[in-house]
């Protein structure tokens, strides 16, 4: 069995755990740390978890609210780490005690009961990398943080049977926000963020009968709103919107099992 909970999504911090289950045997990845260790312990008890229970960390990119308290909780409770090359120096190559592992793209990640396979992702990081999530016999996409689809995203997002996938924000709204002009631009450019519209047209090209579980992830508080990111990725699929999820900075998602 896979699963997966969001325990944060926004740019106020992203974090997000993949558990597979082999037989008796579970592991558990936690994808991003974008929190404190006591915010970090708090909503993995929510989900019936403690930090002791984590057996790897991936860290996808270097921007703050994906990386948060990572060192730290990893070299206190010696939790390996995965992250690409670019994204260490980007962090300036901090002191992981021995417990640093170089994730690459194309380059499988075994866990146990399931693997991770990094792939690369336009964004304005060093060199970030998302991942399609497998136990064989069921797949799983996490894909936030990222300026449009390339056909090697697509490639690696295909056929999968529940996405994480980011909505970011309405382009209306951020068109008329109080953000600045350079911001604005760096947000819906091609090394940006995904909005609402280019969600739904990537989510039509990952449409298939074996789909079962979309949650729209990484919304912008202040330039989107949960029921349009839901009311776009519902109609990309021809679904009704309340069969969307939607990650809150909170509280995150409940599991979504594959």
């Amino acid at each position: 069995m896979l699963r997966l909970r969001s325990l944060a999504s926004g740019s106020t911090g992203n974090a997000t755990v993949v558990e597979g289950r082999d037989g008796v045997h579970s592991r558990r990845l936690l994808v991003d740390c974008g929190l404190g260790i006591r915010q970090v312990g708090t909503r993995l008890e929510r989900a019936g978890l403690g930090i002791g229970d984590l057996d790897a960390i991936f860290v996808t990119h270097e921007h703050s609210d994906h990386i948060g308290c990572v060192q730290a909780l990893s070299v206190r409770h010696r939790i390996p780490v995965w992250m690409s090359r670019g994204t260490f120096m980007a962090l300036g190559e901090p002191d992981f005690d021995g417990l640093l592992r170089v994730a690459a793209d194309g380059q499988a990640i075994d866990l146990g009961a399931f693997e991770a396979l990094p792939f690369t992702v336009p964004h304005d990081a060093r060199e970030p990398l998302h991942l399609r999530c497998s136990d064989g016999a069921s797949h799983l996409g996490l894909l936030t943080d990222l300026g449009h689809a390339t056909p090697h995203v697509l490639a690696h997002m295909q056929g999968c049977h529940a996405l994480l996938l980011e909505s970011n924000h309405d382009p209306e709204m951020l068109a008329v926000s109080r953000y600045p002009e350079f911001l604005k631009r760096r947000i819906r450019g091609s090394l940006g963020h995904l909005g609402n519209d280019a969600a739904a047209e990537l989510l039509t090209a990952l449409r298939h009968p074996g789909l079962r579980r979309v949650a729209g992830g990484h919304l912008s508080r202040q330039n989107n709103r949960p029921e349009l990111a839901r009311a776009g990725l519902a109609a990309a699929l021809q679904w009704a919107p309340e069969q969307i999820d939607i990650a809150d900075p909170v509280h995150g998602t409940d599991w979504i099992t594959v």
